[in-house]
């Protein structure tokens, strides 16, 4: 028996659900074509990659994040745990919606830890998901594609989205840019739109290392929630707090992917990576809406 690669396994996986994919260059229909294609009515064609995952940028963009970074991410994330707390809040959110099966809708996936411990959790109460992940990355849907299996990833731009309207019951927003224009368009009516923004003291520890006694060392998701609010209605926010001890290598991680350290003082970056291991607060709100 000759073993399918995961290409053409991806493709069949994908074949069932084309029913949610418009074209991205001309918004038509699209199907599944052999040997592992995502065609639309008027011709225009996306190949699996080797991996798994489909890219469907009309054209390629260059992100500033590497393939090594996603890959030290999931580490921190699946390994560490990291964000376990927030998961299983949001798992649970999830599962208060009626829908069999769910389709839940990760926007800004990265490497899909997030997605992947969502859908399992869900799964594991007895409801079934249909689980896409999409990101500009693409060397971030490669350490998706790799690691998860039986879900659906994408290079994709959340400014245009390859996906027919009112689609998904969950869309996924967690710390990462928004589009609420397409947010409202892909929801399913009855649907839930959870955005996970950084309250105060979200990373306080790094804020305070960099920014000390200047404006950066404090922060306000105020205007965040007002233009949640001015978009969608506000259903329920809840807040999560707790500290979470990492040793070097995991605290390494957290500082070359967050934007707090990108523009700090590299001394002072190396001086607080000697000070470990170290708590480090996770302040965060889930905020959920419908359209």
């Amino acid at each position: 028996m000759v073993l399918k690669s995961k290409r053409i396994r991806s493709a069949g996986f994908v074949e069932k659900l084309s029913f949610l994919f418009k074209c991205p260059v001309c918004a038509s229909k699209m199907k599944v074509v052999e040997p592992a294609s995502l065609k639309c009515e008027k011709g225009h064609s996306f190949d699996f990659a080797k991996q798994g995952y489909i890219n469907l940028l009309p054209r390629p963009v260059k992100t500033k994040y590497g393939k090594e970074l996603f890959e030290a991410r999931r580490k921190l994330m699946a390994d560490d745990r990291f964000f376990e707390p927030v998961i299983r809040e949001i798992a649970k959110s999830a599962l208060q919606l009626p829908a069999e099966p769910l389709y839940i809708l990760d926007t800004g996936c990265g490497e899909g830890t997030h997605l992947n411990g969502i859908c399992q959790m869900v799964e594991d109460r007895g409801k079934n998901t249909v689980c896409v992940g999409i990101d500009l990355a693409k060397e971030g849907i490669l350490v998706a594609a790799g690691t998860y299996e039986g879900k659906i990833w994408c290079v994709a731009d959340l400014a245009d989205t390859p996906f027919m309207d009112e689609t998904f019951n969950v869309i996924l927003n967690i710390l990462s840019p928004s589009n609420y224009a397409e947010f409202s368009r892909l929801l399913k009516p009855g649907g839930r739109l959870i955005k996970v923004v950084p309250k105060s003291g979200y990373l306080q520890e790094l804020r305070t290392a960099f920014y000390a006694d200047s404006e950066k060392e404090t922060y306000s998701n105020e205007e965040t929630v007002e233009r949640f609010q001015e978009k969608f209605r506000l259903t329920d926010r809840k807040s999560i707090q707790y500290t979470k001890k990492l040793d070097r290598s995991s605290l390494e991680v957290l500082v070359a992917m967050t934007p707090l350290a990108w523009n700090a003082d590299e001394r002072k970056v190396a001086a607080f990576l000697q000070k470990t291991p170290k708590a480090i607060t996770v302040d965060l709100e889930i905020l959920i809406g419908e359209k």
